[in-house]
């Protein structure tokens, strides 16, 4: 396994205008799947059991999966766009987003969230959402890689 990218804050910071693109389109897909689920409940009279089309399934019913599927594929697709980055996802539905970082010779997380506008969060790799701690000038300035 290859050892994952570690980042600066400048170098997140960098690329927080695309991602801010990037996952602000996929919030858009999200929502564009909910609809496809809700409209597939509603026609089927509750959600399937899967969306791969079966023998028993009316025209529509068939239509709508092969619709749901084509929009489940673009938020992976987008998702994975995003990760090309570096970034790993650890909250889709909110846009969080986290980059390997160093500080002080340990790896840690650099956590962005969508509608940040800069980098303002890090945290240990053990902690999750709740152990954010603000990025002080002097955190950035202690050793990052």
């Amino acid at each position: 396994m290859a050892l994952p990218r570690v980042f600066t804050p400048a170098e997140v910071d960098a690329l927080i205008p695309r991602l801010t693109e990037l996952v602000a389109e996929q919030l858009r897909r999200q929502s564009v799947v909910e609809e496809g689920l809700a409209e597939l409940a509603r026609v089927a009279g509750g959600l399937p059991a899967t969306i791969e089309p079966t023998d028993d399934d009316s025209q529509d019913i068939v239509r709508l999966k092969v619709e749901l599927a084509g929009r489940i594929k673009s938020y992976d697709d987008g998702w994975r766009e995003v990760q090309k980055l570096g970034a790993v996802v650890k909250d889709p539905q909110i846009g969080l987003l986290d980059f390997y970082g160093n500080v002080d010779g340990k790896l840690v997380w650099l956590c962005w969230r969508y509608g940040e506008e800069s980098l303002r969060y890090w945290h240990e790799l053990e902690s999750g959402y709740s152990g954010r701690r603000p990025l002080r000038a002097d955190t950035r300035e202690r050793l990052w890689n």
